[in-house]
Protein backbone atom coordinates (compact mmCIF):
# COMPACT_ATOMS: atom_id res chain seq x y z
CA UNK A 1 0.00 0.00 0.00
CA UNK A 2 2.51 2.66 0.56
CA UNK A 3 4.45 2.07 -2.50
CA UNK A 4 0.79 2.62 -4.69
CA UNK A 5 0.33 5.91 -2.18
CA UNK A 6 3.96 7.09 -3.14
CA UNK A 7 3.52 6.65 -7.10
CA UNK A 8 -0.17 8.22 -6.76
CA UNK A 9 1.37 11.51 -4.92
CA UNK A 10 4.18 11.10 -7.54
CA UNK A 11 1.74 11.40 -10.54
CA UNK A 12 -0.43 13.79 -8.55
CA UNK A 13 2.24 15.89 -8.58
CA UNK A 14 3.81 15.52 -12.31
CA UNK A 15 -0.15 16.41 -13.29
CA UNK A 16 0.25 19.54 -11.02
CA UNK A 17 3.45 20.58 -12.95
CA UNK A 18 1.81 19.88 -16.40
CA UNK A 19 -0.30 22.61 -17.83
CA UNK A 20 -3.15 21.73 -19.51
CA UNK A 21 -4.33 22.23 -23.11
CA UNK A 22 -7.07 24.40 -21.94
CA UNK A 23 -4.38 26.46 -20.37
CA UNK A 24 -1.80 26.07 -22.79
CA UNK A 25 -4.72 27.16 -25.49
CA UNK A 26 -5.50 30.31 -22.92
CA UNK A 27 -1.83 31.04 -22.63
CA UNK A 28 -1.47 31.46 -26.41
CA UNK A 29 -4.72 33.26 -26.84
CA UNK A 30 -3.51 36.14 -24.57
CA UNK A 31 -0.40 36.30 -26.21
CA UNK A 32 -0.56 39.03 -28.88
CA UNK A 33 0.23 38.12 -32.34
CA UNK A 34 2.34 40.19 -34.84
CA UNK A 35 0.14 41.83 -37.06
CA UNK A 36 0.17 40.57 -40.99
CA UNK A 37 1.80 43.26 -43.05
CA UNK A 38 -1.76 44.39 -44.54
CA UNK A 39 -3.16 45.34 -41.25
CA UNK A 40 0.38 47.13 -40.25
CA UNK A 41 0.13 48.83 -43.19
CA UNK A 42 -3.47 49.93 -42.08
CA UNK A 43 -2.49 50.71 -38.50
CA UNK A 44 0.86 53.05 -39.23
CA UNK A 45 0.14 55.79 -37.03
CA UNK A 46 1.46 58.00 -39.84
CA UNK A 47 -1.42 57.80 -41.67
CA UNK A 48 -4.07 60.77 -41.71
CA UNK A 49 -7.25 60.62 -39.76
CA UNK A 50 -9.18 60.94 -42.46
CA UNK A 51 -7.70 58.22 -44.23
CA UNK A 52 -8.68 56.04 -41.07
CA UNK A 53 -12.25 57.89 -41.26
CA UNK A 54 -12.24 55.59 -43.87
CA UNK A 55 -11.07 52.35 -42.88
CA UNK A 56 -13.85 50.78 -42.01
CA UNK A 57 -16.21 50.77 -45.19
CA UNK A 58 -13.20 50.23 -47.47
CA UNK A 59 -11.41 47.08 -45.81
CA UNK A 60 -8.20 47.96 -47.11
CA UNK A 61 -6.13 45.14 -45.47
CA UNK A 62 -8.35 42.48 -46.40
CA UNK A 63 -8.57 43.93 -49.90
CA UNK A 64 -5.58 43.72 -50.57
CA UNK A 65 -4.36 40.81 -49.03
CA UNK A 66 -7.19 39.52 -51.64
CA UNK A 67 -5.72 41.11 -54.19
CA UNK A 68 -2.04 39.63 -53.64
CA UNK A 69 0.13 42.76 -53.05
CA UNK A 70 3.19 41.62 -51.67
CA UNK A 71 6.13 43.26 -50.61
CA UNK A 72 8.77 44.34 -53.42
CA UNK A 73 5.93 44.94 -56.14
CA UNK A 74 5.77 47.64 -58.04
CA UNK A 75 1.89 48.43 -58.55
CA UNK A 76 0.23 50.85 -60.86
CA UNK A 77 -2.31 52.60 -58.72
CA UNK A 78 -4.78 54.10 -61.82
CA UNK A 79 -6.65 57.13 -61.19
CA UNK A 80 -5.00 57.08 -57.68
CA UNK A 81 -7.56 60.35 -56.73
CA UNK A 82 -6.54 61.67 -52.79
CA UNK A 83 -3.83 58.92 -52.59
CA UNK A 84 -5.78 56.58 -49.83
CA UNK A 85 -4.53 53.33 -51.12
CA UNK A 86 -1.44 54.75 -52.97
CA UNK A 87 -0.77 55.51 -49.33
CA UNK A 88 -1.52 51.56 -47.69
CA UNK A 89 0.17 50.39 -51.17
CA UNK A 90 3.49 52.32 -50.24
CA UNK A 91 3.84 50.61 -46.56
CA UNK A 92 2.62 46.80 -48.21
CA UNK A 93 5.31 46.61 -50.72
CA UNK A 94 8.05 48.75 -48.67
CA UNK A 95 11.65 50.00 -49.53
CA UNK A 96 12.02 47.14 -52.10
CA UNK A 97 9.32 48.04 -54.14
CA UNK A 98 7.13 51.38 -55.86
CA UNK A 99 3.98 52.60 -56.06
CA UNK A 100 3.27 54.36 -59.32
CA UNK A 101 0.19 56.73 -58.34
CA UNK A 102 -1.65 58.19 -61.09
CA UNK A 103 -3.51 61.24 -61.77
CA UNK A 104 -4.93 63.36 -63.99
CA UNK A 105 -5.95 67.38 -64.17
CA UNK A 106 -9.63 66.32 -63.31
CA UNK A 107 -8.81 64.11 -60.82
CA UNK A 108 -6.54 66.69 -59.29
CA UNK A 109 -9.66 69.28 -59.25
CA UNK A 110 -12.00 66.66 -57.27
CA UNK A 111 -9.61 65.57 -54.55
CA UNK A 112 -8.14 69.66 -54.03
CA UNK A 113 -5.34 69.71 -51.70
CA UNK A 114 -5.40 66.09 -50.43
CA UNK A 115 -2.85 65.35 -53.18
CA UNK A 116 -0.35 67.60 -52.59
CA UNK A 117 -0.90 67.31 -48.60
CA UNK A 118 0.03 63.51 -49.15
CA UNK A 119 3.30 63.56 -51.05
CA UNK A 120 4.57 66.97 -49.69
CA UNK A 121 8.38 67.15 -48.42
CA UNK A 122 9.05 63.47 -49.73
CA UNK A 123 7.03 61.50 -47.41
CA UNK A 124 5.97 58.50 -49.26
CA UNK A 125 9.62 58.00 -50.99
CA UNK A 126 8.50 54.68 -53.01
CA UNK A 127 6.08 56.48 -54.69
CA UNK A 128 6.36 58.15 -58.32
CA UNK A 129 3.65 60.33 -59.58
CA UNK A 130 2.53 59.79 -62.93
CA UNK A 131 0.34 62.48 -64.66
CA UNK A 132 -1.12 61.06 -67.61
CA UNK A 133 -4.39 62.83 -69.24
CA UNK A 134 -7.27 60.02 -70.46
CA UNK A 135 -6.11 58.93 -73.50
CA UNK A 136 -2.48 59.54 -72.98
CA UNK A 137 -1.22 56.60 -70.94
CA UNK A 138 2.27 55.07 -71.60
CA UNK A 139 2.94 52.20 -69.56
CA UNK A 140 6.54 50.36 -70.24
CA UNK A 141 5.99 46.78 -71.30
CA UNK A 142 6.76 44.61 -68.20
CA UNK A 143 7.03 47.11 -65.73
CA UNK A 144 4.20 46.30 -63.53
CA UNK A 145 3.50 43.37 -60.99
CA UNK A 146 0.26 44.78 -59.92
CA UNK A 147 -2.50 47.35 -61.42
CA UNK A 148 -5.30 48.81 -58.65
CA UNK A 149 -8.64 50.49 -59.76
CA UNK A 150 -10.45 51.42 -56.91
CA UNK A 151 -14.12 53.49 -58.16
CA UNK A 152 -12.46 54.39 -61.15
CA UNK A 153 -13.41 51.76 -63.77
CA UNK A 154 -17.15 53.51 -64.42
CA UNK A 155 -15.13 56.63 -64.99
CA UNK A 156 -14.12 55.32 -68.19
CA UNK A 157 -17.44 55.28 -70.16
CA UNK A 158 -17.91 59.19 -68.58
CA UNK A 159 -17.76 61.34 -71.87
CA UNK A 160 -17.34 64.97 -70.72
CA UNK A 161 -14.61 66.79 -72.89
CA UNK A 162 -16.13 70.45 -71.50
CA UNK A 163 -14.89 69.63 -67.90
CA UNK A 164 -11.61 67.64 -68.74
CA UNK A 165 -12.83 64.37 -69.20
CA UNK A 166 -12.59 63.28 -73.10
CA UNK A 167 -14.52 59.99 -73.36
CA UNK A 168 -11.80 57.47 -72.98
CA UNK A 169 -10.95 54.93 -75.97
CA UNK A 170 -11.27 51.92 -73.28
CA UNK A 171 -9.61 48.83 -75.16
CA UNK A 172 -6.77 50.85 -76.00
CA UNK A 173 -6.40 51.47 -72.46
CA UNK A 174 -6.67 48.11 -71.12
CA UNK A 175 -4.03 47.05 -74.54
CA UNK A 176 -1.54 49.39 -72.20
CA UNK A 177 -2.21 47.55 -68.93
CA UNK A 178 -1.61 44.43 -70.86
CA UNK A 179 1.51 45.74 -71.99
CA UNK A 180 2.77 47.09 -69.05
CA UNK A 181 2.35 44.21 -66.92
CA UNK A 182 4.48 40.98 -66.46
CA UNK A 183 2.93 37.11 -67.43
CA UNK A 184 1.04 36.46 -64.64
CA UNK A 185 0.40 40.34 -63.40
CA UNK A 186 -2.54 41.02 -61.29
CA UNK A 187 -5.10 43.88 -61.77
CA UNK A 188 -7.60 44.52 -58.70
CA UNK A 189 -10.75 46.47 -59.98
CA UNK A 190 -13.32 47.80 -57.24
CA UNK A 191 -16.07 49.84 -58.04
CA UNK A 192 -20.12 50.26 -57.25
CA UNK A 193 -22.35 47.92 -58.27
CA UNK A 194 -25.11 48.79 -60.49
CA UNK A 195 -28.33 46.82 -61.59
CA UNK A 196 -27.80 44.16 -63.55
CA UNK A 197 -28.18 44.92 -67.33
CA UNK A 198 -27.93 48.62 -66.49
CA UNK A 199 -26.01 50.48 -69.68
CA UNK A 200 -22.57 51.58 -70.05
CA UNK A 201 -23.85 55.13 -69.65
CA UNK A 202 -25.27 54.28 -65.97
CA UNK A 203 -20.89 55.41 -64.86
CA UNK A 204 -21.52 58.40 -65.78
CA UNK A 205 -25.38 59.55 -64.35
CA UNK A 206 -24.68 57.31 -61.01
CA UNK A 207 -21.35 56.37 -61.10
CA UNK A 208 -22.00 52.84 -60.88
CA UNK A 209 -21.62 49.29 -63.04
CA UNK A 210 -22.98 46.59 -64.06
CA UNK A 211 -20.10 44.10 -63.22
CA UNK A 212 -20.55 41.97 -66.24
CA UNK A 213 -19.87 45.27 -67.99
CA UNK A 214 -16.17 45.36 -66.33
CA UNK A 215 -15.88 41.04 -66.98
CA UNK A 216 -16.39 41.51 -70.58
CA UNK A 217 -14.22 44.64 -71.07
CA UNK A 218 -11.17 43.03 -69.31
CA UNK A 219 -11.35 39.40 -70.86
CA UNK A 220 -11.22 40.84 -74.21
CA UNK A 221 -8.45 42.54 -73.58
CA UNK A 222 -6.73 39.31 -72.53
CA UNK A 223 -7.38 39.29 -68.73
CA UNK A 224 -8.47 36.21 -66.79
CA UNK A 225 -10.72 36.49 -64.22
CA UNK A 226 -9.43 34.83 -61.35
CA UNK A 227 -11.82 35.35 -58.84
CA UNK A 228 -14.38 37.61 -57.19
CA UNK A 229 -14.78 38.76 -53.10
CA UNK A 230 -17.83 39.91 -51.34
CA UNK A 231 -15.58 41.70 -48.69
CA UNK A 232 -16.89 45.21 -49.83
CA UNK A 233 -21.29 44.11 -50.64
CA UNK A 234 -23.85 45.86 -49.04
CA UNK A 235 -27.42 44.38 -49.98
CA UNK A 236 -29.19 47.33 -48.27
CA UNK A 237 -27.80 49.97 -51.06
CA UNK A 238 -30.28 50.97 -53.26
CA UNK A 239 -28.91 50.55 -56.72
CA UNK A 240 -30.99 53.31 -58.17
CA UNK A 241 -29.33 55.94 -56.31
CA UNK A 242 -26.41 57.86 -56.87
CA UNK A 243 -22.98 57.03 -55.04
CA UNK A 244 -22.79 60.67 -54.08
CA UNK A 245 -25.95 61.05 -52.06
CA UNK A 246 -25.15 61.87 -48.40
CA UNK A 247 -27.13 59.15 -46.98
CA UNK A 248 -25.18 56.42 -49.21
CA UNK A 249 -21.48 58.12 -49.85
CA UNK A 250 -19.37 55.22 -48.88
CA UNK A 251 -22.18 52.88 -48.05
CA UNK A 252 -22.35 51.41 -51.35
CA UNK A 253 -22.39 47.93 -52.54
CA UNK A 254 -18.98 47.17 -54.11
CA UNK A 255 -17.60 44.26 -56.11
CA UNK A 256 -13.92 43.42 -55.42
CA UNK A 257 -12.41 41.35 -58.45
CA UNK A 258 -9.17 39.91 -59.05
CA UNK A 259 -7.65 39.96 -62.80
CA UNK A 260 -4.85 38.32 -64.32
CA UNK A 261 -2.16 38.60 -67.37
CA UNK A 262 -1.84 34.86 -68.36
CA UNK A 263 1.77 33.65 -67.63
Amino acid sequence: MRKLSVLLTAATLAACGQPSDENQATELATEPQPLSVFAAAVANDARPEKDRARDAGRKPAEVLEFLGITEGMTVLDMFSGGGYYTEILASVVGTGGKVVAHSNEAYLKFVGDEFNARYENNRLPNVEILMAENNELSLAAGSLDAIMMVLSYHDLVIDDAENGWPLIDVPALLAEFHKGLKPGGIVGVIDHYAEAGAPAETGNSLHRIDPAIVIAGMEAAGFVLEEQSDLLRNPDDDLARIVFDPELRGKTDRFVMRFRKPE
